[in-house]
């Protein structure tokens, strides 16, 4: 029931007719029919000589598209295959999470326990921080990922008790249970709780208990392969086409983020998920929101982000790890499967949006086509304002430059790209927004549409003033360009290339900031300003101000 991946790769062009499919089991007229339409949305994501994806989709248990897209190893001149290994990063959790419900429908540990049970050394700091904290990122344990110097740090090996000490002494970030915040550091936990309990290494667990069961011949931790499986060179975008992906250091991803698999295994997987492996219950609960202690839904159950598409329930889990992306989804109450694996972190396409895009047109509710025209100030001004949804925050929309800005409070700017004078979409998603005008032609109001919903916004004001970038001199920037330290281990550098000026936190990316005098900037992408004074910075991002002495 597989269409042949060489002629979905390589034969079927978009202006053939469906009778050129041809398939290794037979297909209704319908699902061949299906299988051309999201080929036809799937491939223009996709050029041939740049990192491409490996592809499934599945609808009651039957595969109708099976394919690869571009470059397995741009480098090597070598094509993707379906068949190829991919790394699957945070898709991982999942995984780790079955393991741990596993030990706990054979009695073996409670989601109550709190983790000292199982790793007694581990300072809690005199808070409770239970299984069931780790599982849905509401421990308040700091993400190690997250930490200065990560960065740096990640292509060296390390042991699973090195990672672990490395974050166990930081301060928790709030109380458990109050608030979500995904954590790579609580799924590293649950996997040393995994070899505590069962006694055996988190790889050969997964494997005895989960791979082999199931027939995921070539699903494994990195490093632990069972026989050699043709893989995929991981990409990273250079300012010039591709290069190789940034090393990963053994142990550095783990419990969370370590596995490689195949589309092929994963629609194993999905087939035994919520049907074999588990008690109906517990995989029940799987797929069931954490409820935080306000009340609020996190919208992630056990390894599994709880979401919609085009108003359906679906579940699944998104990944970017070094080198590859992916996204696998399940929409249980249609029969729909898709998982897209890619083999590029960065200037290729978003696994998210193409796996729900293919997932959308799975059900027969196709996303609209996003394409981009290009709007002149005059345009843009019009819908500029303030607007309002019930007792949500308010959503400010203003030109900047030749697009249309999105500014929430406490998010930085996020710019739009037009489709018409009244339609706006969101890059790197499948949102988008309508704007409503009155008989006189003044905008009104905007709908955001988004997973299905229509969230209708009145216009409440206009939108406050542009900054206005000041002009400086180099030297009175360089003056001010220096390291200052913020809290303990946290460094922001201040330096300049050229006549642009940055800002860089240790560890992470680097954010350019505009003058609004000698002494004040801000940022655009991030919402974040800083203001020198002698010796030292003021440094505010999300309602919160930070004083950093130069160092």
């Amino acid at each position: 029931m597989f269409i042949r991946s060489a002629l979905c790769a390589a034969v079927l062009l978009l202006s053939r007719p469906q009778a050129a499919f041809a398939f290794d089991a037979p297909l209704t007229r319908a699902e061949q029919d299906l299988a051309f339409r999201l080929h036809a949305t799937l491939a223009p994501y996709f050029p041939p000589d740049a990192p491409g994806a490996a592809v499934i989709v599945v609808k009651d248990g039957k595969t109708i598209l099976r394919t690869a897209y571009g470059m397995a190893d741009t480098a090597r001149g070598v094509k993707m295959r379906p068949e190829v290994a991919l790394r699957i990063g945070s898709m991982t959790k999942q995984f780790t999470a079955a393991g741990i419900l596993l030990l706990a429908d054979e009695d073996k540990l409670s989601l109550r326990d709190e983790i000292t049970t199982y790793l007694p050394d581990y300072p809690t700091q005199g808070r409770k921080i239970t299984i069931e904290h780790l599982l849905t990122h509401t421990s308040g344990i700091v993400s190690y990922t997250g930490r200065p110097g990560y960065a740096q740090r990640a292509p060296q090996n390390t042991t699973v008790a090195a990672q672990i000490d490395s974050f166990k002494n930081d301060p928790m970030q709030f109380e458990p249970g109050t608030q979500y915040r995904y954590n790579n550091s609580g799924y590293y936990l649950l996997g040393a709780i995994i070899e505590k309990v069962s006694g055996q290494p988190y790889h050969q667990f997964l494997e005895q208990r989960i791979f082999v069961p199931q027939g995921m011949t070539h699903t494994a931790y990195e490093g632990y392969e069972r026989g050699k499986w043709p893989g995929a060179a991981g990409h990273t975008r250079l300012e010039q086409g591709f290069g190789p992906a940034r090393p990963l250091g053994a142990n550095q991803s783990y419990a969370g983020g370590a596995l490689v698999s195949t589309i092929d295994d994963l629609a194993k997987w999905d087939a035994a998920v919520g049907k074999q492996l588990l008690k109906p219950a517990t995989w029940q609960r799987a797929f069931t929101s954490y409820r935080l202690a306000d009340g609020k839904d996190s919208n992630y159950g056990y390894g599994w982000e709880l979401t919609l598409v085009q108003g359906e329930p679906a579940v699944g889990h998104s990944d970017a790890t070094r080198g590859f992306r992916s996204y696998g989804l399940r929409l249980p109450g249609k029969g729909v499967y898709v998982a897209v694996l890619t083999n590029s972190d960065s200037g290729t396409v978003v696994p998210d949006v193409v796996t729900r895009r293919a997932a959308a047109v799975a059900i027969g509710k196709p996303f609209p086509e996003f394409r981009e025209v290009a709007l002149d100030a005059a345009s843009l001004d019009a819908v500029a304002g303030a607007y309002t949804h019930e007792k949500e925050p308010q959503r400010v929309f203003r030109r900047d430059g030749d697009y249309l800005a999105l500014q929430r409070p406490g998010r930085g700017p996020l710019v739009l790209k037009a489709m018409s004078t009244d339609t706006f979409f969101v890059p790197d998603t499948v949102d988008w927004f309508v704007f409503q005008r009155d008989a006189a032609g003044k905008a009104t109001g905007v709908t955001y549409h988004q997973d299905g919903r229509a969230l209708a916004h009145a216009r409440s004001g206009d939108a406050p003033p542009p900054r206005v970038v000041a002009k400086i001199s180099d030297a009175a920037f360089d003056a001010r360009a220096g390291r200052y330290e913020i809290q303990p281990g946290m460094v922001l550098k201040v330096s300049r290339d050229g006549g642009r000026y940055y800002l860089q936190p240790s560890g992470q990316r680097r954010v350019e900031i505009f003058p609004l005098s000698e002494s004040r900037f801000f940022a655009r992408d991030v919402e974040a300003d800083i203001s020198f004074e002698e010796g030292g910075m003021i440094f505010r991002q999300g309602g919160r101000s930070h004083t950093g002495r130069r160092i």
